[in-house]
């Protein structure tokens, strides 16, 4: 009996997703009393060694070099009954959402997909996730015996709250035939040119309705520049097309878990809060004190964005000589 945790590197690299989802392994397991093991795809495990795992497993195969659903789920499915896995964690990125209900089907189980958060009752996990773009806040469990899975939300972990340590690499050849593959990997799907994911960055500005006009983007654009901060936007800035789709955040567009974000002329929709609430410090310029924003906030700034955003820049400034 073990908790399994799969990773999702991109370029070599573990994502902070991938991390968050390493995070909720380890508290889950320790809550269980079970070990917990790592497993990714490719020799992507160097970054993970100083991680208090069970073991780490790198799954390789010729077979496995491009991403396909039926290779990655034949894969984990022996990998998952070689350890005897009482629950298998994945982060919810869109190749999860791919092929782990299909790994879930091949055990004759369900994905519970996007949790934010679990608790035990009488022994038992129950994950919780939220549902109608954050509306209402659902407790499920697992029925039959293990092995179990579920995907976790982008922010609703940290990833700096993985406990050091070390462990072994091993690797896994998983019993794979090219029969067995029935789809061709293509070019690795971008959904804009200059795509960015703003789920890896640590500090974000946000612009919202607040801001009135495209033109007026510029102001804010300066704050993230003297911060080094990513550009985001709630989602009538982009579905104005005034910003692209790719840095929406919220419950239609990215989930977010930065150090500091800042969230400027923005009310605080539900839709968007589902979207940052995993941000460590949240900076709220709004000039409705009644604006939702303030109740998640941790700094909050009544008043005219378009007085208040350029008094910031020019502190930023000056505090930087």
């Amino acid at each position: 009996m073990s908790v399994l945790a799969v990773m999702e590197p991109r370029d070599g690299v573990c994502t902070g997703m991938s991390l968050e989802t390493l995070a909720a392994a380890q508290q889950i397991g320790a809550e269980l009393g079970l070990p917990v093991y790592v497993a990714v795809f490719g020799n992507s495990a160097a970054g993970l060694t100083d991680k208090r795992l069970a073991g780490i497993f790198t799954i390789e195969h010729d077979l496995l070099d491009s991403y396909t659903p039926d290779g990655y789920t034949i894969a984990l499915k022996q990998l998952t009954a070689k350890l005897g896995a009482t629950l298998v964690l994945f982060p919810h990125t869109y190749r999860v959402r791919d092929f782990a209900p299909k790994l879930a089907t091949a055990f004759g189980k369900v994905l519970i997909s996007d949790a934010t958060g679990f608790r035990l009752e009488n022994g038992e996990i129950v994950l919780l996730r939220q549902v109608f773009q954050g509306k209402l806040g659902a407790e499920l469990t697992f029925t039959g015996g293990p092995p179990n899975f579920a995907s976790i939300q982008a922010g609703a972990w940290r990833a700096d709250t993985a406990i050091s340590g070390s462990a072994a690499i091993e690797t896994f050849i998983p019993e794979l035939k090219s029969d067995q593959i029935r789809t061709k990997p293509t070019v690795r799907f971008r959904e804009a040119e200059r795509a960015v994911d703003l789920s890896a960055a640590q500090i974000i500005v946000s612009v919202g309705r607040g801001i009135k006009e495209a033109e007026n983007i510029e102001i804010v654009s300066k704050l993230a520049e003297a911060l080094g901060a990513e550009m985001a936007a709630s989602r009538p800035i982009c579905d104005s097309g005034w910003m692209p789709m790719e840095r929406q955040v919220g419950s239609s567009g990215q989930t977010v878990a930065p150090r500091i974000y800042f969230a400027i002329g923005i009310s605080g929709a539900i839709q968007h809060l589902v979207g940052m609430k995993g941000a460590k410090t949240v900076v709220a310029i709004n000039r409705d004190p009644n604006a939702p924003i303030f109740e998640v906030a941790d700094y909050g700034i009544v008043g005219d964005l378009f007085q208040v955003v350029p008094a910031l820049v020019e502190a930023l400034r000056n505090s930087k000589g």
